[in-house]
């Protein structure tokens, strides 16, 4: 089934070219627009399934706030970026900004299409790759932790620090569990609390967030308890 989109480029010519292909391949795009910019209060009034959010430079001040607008307003539109090869940071700042997804400008229109599957299913479509160089930037962070790390780890338990040490680590939930010596269930639990608390809507988001605040400099810092949960 196609799928229901619009395509957002800086350049006009870029987003009706793709917006052309797209519909000759059987989906339904509701509007190719330009620039980014302003694109934003037309995917809220439209309401896609899915948004192909064009950049030339990932990189720049507040790239991403359009993305930021559209997920607080319209927060079941999944939204993925088309952009040059990034820096591992700025794939974390479009997940922290609420991107599902990140594809390269070079990407055969067959990607395109399966990240924007995928992105309407609720999963991260990205290249292995790309999600490996982001991870080992979320480890890693070259910028010092700053203010608002501070405060977001001022909102976590010392087990909820070490649940998203462990998020950002890549592990999953049985990983999670038996690291810490926890039921499932319970681990579980810590990871639904730190993504409510850090009012984001998956793990991805919430690694990002991390390493864009500095919050894993904070808990490196700090420390992470290591043994059974005694609570």
């Amino acid at each position: 089934m196609g799928v229901r989109l619009m395509v957002v480029d800086d350049h006009r010519l870029l987003a009706e070219a793709l917006a052309s292909a797209l519909k000759l391949r059987g989906h339904r795009v509701l509007a190719a627009a330009a620039p980014t910019a302003g694109a934003a209060e037309l995917v809220v009034s439209r309401a896609p399934e899915v948004c192909l959010f064009g950049t030339a430079t990932p990189a720049a001040p507040g790239a991403f706030d359009p993305i930021a607008r559209i997920k607080r307003e319209r927060p079941q539109v999944a939204v993925v970026v088309l952009g040059p090869v990034p820096s591992p940071r700025g794939i974390a700042a479009a997940f922290a900004a609420g991107a599902a997804g990140y594809v390269r400008h070079d990407e055969r229109i067959e990607g395109v299409e399966r990240a924007m599957v995928k992105a309407r299913a609720g999963e991260a479509a990205i290249a292995p790759q790309l999600l490996q160089g982001a991870f080992a930037e979320l480890l890693n962070p070259a910028v010092q932790p700053d203010d608002e790390g501070q405060r977001l780890l001022r909102m976590l338990t010392p087990r909820e620090v070490e649940v998203l040490v462990r998020v950002a680590e890549g592990e999953d939930t049985r990983l999670i569990a038996a690291g810490m010596r926890i039921a499932p269930s319970t681990a579980r639990t810590h990871v639904q609390r730190v993504l409510m608390k850090l009012g984001v809507g998956s793990r991805l988001e919430a690694a990002a967030l991390a390493a864009r605040t500095g919050l894993l400099d904070r808990a490196a810092v700090d420390g992470t308890p290591k043994g059974p949960d005694v609570g």
